[in-house]
């Protein structure tokens, strides 16, 4: 074979691949605006504004810090799919929540209940607090104490007369400088 036939081979083969992953890298981009949207029917708008709610005020437990409104995670979707079902069986507010806690714990819960178990959670960040403005207060008061020396009457005459000549002659020596 000639060399400009190699050479026209090797370009049609570095064109392909160029294409192909030039196809790859577009198709990655897009696939997500394509992703499926969950498309759900209720009997009456009231139960639709509870789903909406339920999903916007649980956490989605593959995606941490996502509502199951805004995760596309399939977890996610089984979770929606599972509220349609109780919404539409007309179960209560704290049926569906007792549901989902007891089936996933207290995580999907943006606001977990106040138990013995999340007090930590509740109040930990005000003791954390409460303590750093002890410590803070305690050093600023140690440190206030110990720049400022104060001398009273009574202390100077409690001195010796050897100690009140040393004061006197510090005294002096400070008003100098």
């Amino acid at each position: 074979m000639p060399k400009g036939a190699e050479v026209l081979k090797a370009g049609k083969l570095q064109i392909t691949l160029t294409l192909a992953f030039v196809f790859l890298l577009v198709a990655g981009w897009v696939s997500p605006l394509y992703a499926a949207i969950d498309a759900y029917q209720f009997a009456n708008p009231e139960q639709q504004l509870r789903f909406q709610e339920f999903t916007k005020s649980m956490r989605c437990p593959k995606c941490q810090n996502q509502n199951l409104a805004d995760s596309d995670s399939p977890i996610a979707a089984d979770l929606r799919r599972v509220l349609h079902e109780l919404v539409g069986q007309e179960k209560s507010d704290a049926e569906i929540v007792d549901f989902m806690v007891s089936r996933y714990g207290e995580f999907v819960l943006y606001k977990p209940k106040v138990e013995t178990n999340t007090w930590l959670l509740w109040f930990g960040p005000g003791m954390i607090l409460l303590l750093g403005f002890f410590i803070i207060s305690r050093f600023v008061r140690k440190s206030s104490a110990s720049s400022s020396i104060t001398t009273t009457a009574e202390d100077v005459n409690d001195l010796s007369a050897d100690e009140l000549n040393r004061l006197n002659q510090l005294l002096s020596e400070s008003d100098k400088q």
